[in-house]
């Protein structure tokens, strides 16, 4: 993996804990790559920084919010200037949901669409342009299983990573000539908070953690799985564990798929 990512800068975004922090430590670990690290929480990018040992000049921090993605020009264009390129953008921050569809407000789809797909959007059309006239670059998107297919309590969050697909699936039709490559990465239950800090009904953070979440894939086990993906260049990788069977269900037995998630206990 090492000789794919030394001497890149690597952007990643939702760097302050959980797969942002991962991959984070497995790439300061064993890479000699420069690092941007992103999120709204600018203290706990330089504690990650400085609990992956990063040198000074192996990192730099640049506070963002997805939800204000008018600004993603302006930040795009000082993470350029950190390092004087960005070779591979890792869109990881985004926003989970535990919530049924009928009792979830309006403005929590709303903003589950603002933060994990116009945002993304918003911040991988600003960094585009550079990648371009380089002539070369790597996009990889979180998405998840939820986009793939959906469950209960997931229906606004499903639907903005659904949305990611098409646009990344699309993205990468258009710059087949490019050399710009983009991997959607499809992680199943992993541990990290994602569900306390899931989004409830009435837009509040559901504050306990699933016990799926819990005894999921260990983060870091999950970060190597990740950056291996992207060394490969994959178009799409779904990572986890036996959840993941539900990829090959919804291709091959969609009706089959239906009735396991509807029994599913999913928080």
């Amino acid at each position: 993996m090492n000789s794919y990512f030394d001497g890149k800068v690597i952007w990643i975004t939702g760097a302050s804990s959980g797969i942002g922090e991962a991959l984070v430590k497995e790439l300061a670990m064993n890479t000699t790559t420069k690092i941007i690290l992103s999120s709204r929480k600018e203290e706990q990018l330089f504690a990650v920084a400085g609990k992956a040992r990063l040198s000074p000049d192996r990192f730099a921090v640049l506070p963002l919010d997805l939800a204000l993605y008018k600004d993603m020009p302006e930040i795009a264009a000082k993470a350029v200037e950190k390092f004087g390129k960005i070779d591979l953008l890792i869109n990881n921050a985004g926003l989970s949901q535990r919530s049924l569809a009928i009792e979830t407000d309006i403005e929590v789809d709303k903003r589950l669409i603002e933060v994990d797909y116009i945002g993304t959007v918003a911040l991988t059309k600003a960094v585009l342009p550079y990648m371009i006239k380089a002539g070369r670059g790597q996009i990889a998107v979180v998405s998840s299983l939820m986009g793939i297919f959906g469950a209960p309590m997931r229906s606004g969050y499903a639907g903005a990573k659904h949305a990611l697909h098409g646009f990344f699936d699309a993205l990468r039709a258009e710059l087949y000539n490019q050399n710009i490559h983009i991997t959607i990465i499809c992680p199943g239950f992993i541990q990290t908070d994602i569900s306390v800090h899931a989004v409830t009904g009435d837009g509040s953070a559901q504050g306990t953690m699933d016990d799926a979440t819990m005894n999921g894939m260990p983060v870091d086990v999950f970060a190597k799985k990740m950056l291996n993906a992207i060394r490969q260049q994959k178009n799409q990788k779904a990572i986890g564990g036996k959840e993941v069977l539900g990829t090959y269900l919804k291709r091959f037995f969609p009706g089959l798929l239906a009735k396991v998630v509807r029994k599913a206990k999913v928080v």
